[in-house]
């Protein structure tokens, strides 16, 4: 047992940059091609592609709204025709805060554009990938939860944690549904994880060292924190778990 992945085809959502960069770099290198996709910034998506070329890796690049199913469909049936064949590994990495807004301020809209970004894309990701795996009798998927998701997010982010919260919850439950054909369905819940878009928007630097502060591994994570837990949730190492949370926070939250 271990960490290859030779000739598995990863798709990671939101990899253009930050975690989902390290999660599709990682992936690569151990073996992985993988679908990179970005929103807006499609130089940042070229930049992650090439840095999995250079490296002897493999990689197309995709542009994506997933909280948009059209867009979804066609997501993925691009990287089944680009890399050649249906998806093995999915990481539902891509999501947003938006904008911190207290809740007598909120909006339909701006609920709308939480929860579409957050959960809506990440089950109808889902659903679109899991056919090609039962076919086989085998799948990975990786869903995005959050440290807010248990203790409600920073101020004007309740939505936003409500989304993380039922990211969690969805998940477990299709990891029931998945499980008889081969199929595991984890969950990652990042606390404060540096040198990330999120943080670098929403989070002052007082508010930054406040946190550092107060934990017990004394330092922010990193991307590769995350990434490392992904790479070990898609590997031979964790083909008994399924339905779990693995919590990467450096102590903020023990449970």
């Amino acid at each position: 047992m271990n960490t290859q992945l030779n000739g598995l085809i990863a798709l990671v959502t939101g990899s253009n940059t930050g975690i989902g960069r390290a999660i599709a770099l990682l992936l690569a290198a151990n073996g992985a091609k993988v679908g990179v996709t970005y929103l807006n910034n499609k130089e940042q998506g070229e930049e992650t592609v090439a840095m999995i070329r250079e490296a002897g890796g493999q990689a197309a690049l995709f542009q994506a709204d997933v909280s948009d199913t059209e867009q979804i469909d066609r997501l993925v049936a691009g990287v089944e025709e680009a890399l050649g064949g249906t998806v093995d590994i999915l990481v539902n990495n891509a999501g947003h805060l938006v904008r911190r807004c207290p809740n007598t301020e909120m909006t339909e809209e701006l609920y709308d554009q939480i929860m579409n970004v957050n959960l809506k894309s990440t089950v109808f990701m889902c659903k679109r990938v899991l056919p090609g795996m039962k076919a086989k009798g085998f799948g990975r998927i990786v869903n995005m939860s959050s440290v807010a998701a248990h203790n409600g997010g920073g101020p004007g982010s309740s939505i936003y944690a409500a989304s993380k919260a039922a990211i969690a919850s969805y998940s477990k439950g299709l990891a029931k549904e998945a499980a008889a054909d081969g199929i595991t369905v984890n969950i990652v819940s990042p606390g404060f994880i540096g040198q990330t878009a999120f943080h670098a928007t929403f989070t002052t630097d007082e508010a930054r060292k406040a946190t550092v502060s107060g934990l017990p591994l004394k330092r922010e994570g990193t991307p590769e924190d995350v990434a490392g837990a992904v790479l070990y949730l898609v590997s031979d190492l964790a083909s008994y778990l399924t339905g779990e949370t693995i919590e990467i926070n450096g102590g903020m939250l023990m449970r």
